[in-house]
This record gives C-alpha cells, structure tokens and sequence, in this order.
C-alpha cells in the first residue's frame, strides 16, 4: 500500500503538497521497514499481483523490475553487484519464483515461468522456464510432472 501510494505522489502538481507526501511516504517507507524487513523503494517496477509469502529480510533494489503474478520468499535480494555499476539490477519476467534466501545480482534477466532455488546466487540470466539452484547459480532440467495415469498406479500400488 505504502509503495502504491509513493506512485500516486508523482502525479501531483503543487510543489508543495508533492514535498510534504515525500515526508509522509519517506516515514511510512521506513515503519514499513522496520515493522516488516521488507525495503521496497519507490523507483522499483513492480508488476500485478506481487506475492511476498514469507516476509522478513527481503531487500529489492530501486532499478529492480519485477513481472506480474511473481513469488518472493524470505531473506532475498535483488539488487546490484558492483559499487561502479550502481544502477545495474535484477529484471524479472513474469510467473517467477524466488525462493528462501536467493540472491539476484547485477543486470540479470529471468525469463517468464523460470524457477529460483532456495539459497541460489544467480550472477548471470536465466532463461524463460529454467530451474536454477546453486552458489553460484547453474540452469537444471525441470523435472517432468508425472501424467494423471502414473499418480494412478503409484496410489494403487500404495495400498
């Protein structure tokens, strides 16, 4: 809500009321902040339906774009590598998931639908439906889901 009201205070005309909603955002930023762990600044592109499951930890960069319909977990980050590069942040498609702990670094793409291991360091892109685990970071197979019929016969075989 916070971030949803900074946008609206970019549209506003009068210098003055524009100085004192930055006030008023930069102090309800911060309790956010404080009261969630969770920095998202203003200047961050965040797509439709952002699902943050487990907060705490959580910092996302100013450059940082994120699709729609993604999933962040707790303790990630996406921001940038490297002090001379200050601008250099993470773009994410949409449908991704990020899980516990990952770190984004850099000017890195993910791809639509692409999956972010628990823990992973991801230096470099991730192509649109990949899997990528690791420090630092490697692209897997995603393993096939088993067809109706096998989930059949692994139930009957069970009892």
């Amino acid at each position: 809500m916070v971030y949803r009201l900074a946008h609206a205070r970019r549209g506003c005309k009068m210098p003055v009321l524009a100085f004192c909603w930055k006030i008023l955002n930069l102090c309800l930023q911060k309790m956010v902040e404080v009261a969630t762990g969770i920095t998202l600044p203003e200047y961050a592109t965040i797509g439709r339906r952002l699902n943050i499951e487990h907060f705490g930890g959580i910092i996302i960069h100013g450059a940082t774009v994120i699709g729609d319909d993604c999933v962040l977990r707790q303790g990630v980050t996406l921001g940038n590598k490297r002090n001379d590069q200050p601008l250099d942040a993470p773009i994410l498609g949409d449908r991704v998931e990020v899980g516990a702990g990952a770190k984004i670094l850099g000017r890195v793409r993910i791809g639509n639908d692409a999956l972010i291991g628990a823990n992973a360091v991801v230096l470099c892109d991730v192509p649109a439906g990949a899997t990528a685990v690791g420090v630092p970071a490697r692209i897997v197979e995603r393993a096939a889901a088993p067809v109706l019929a096998d989930l059949e016969e692994m139930r009957d075989a069970r009892f």
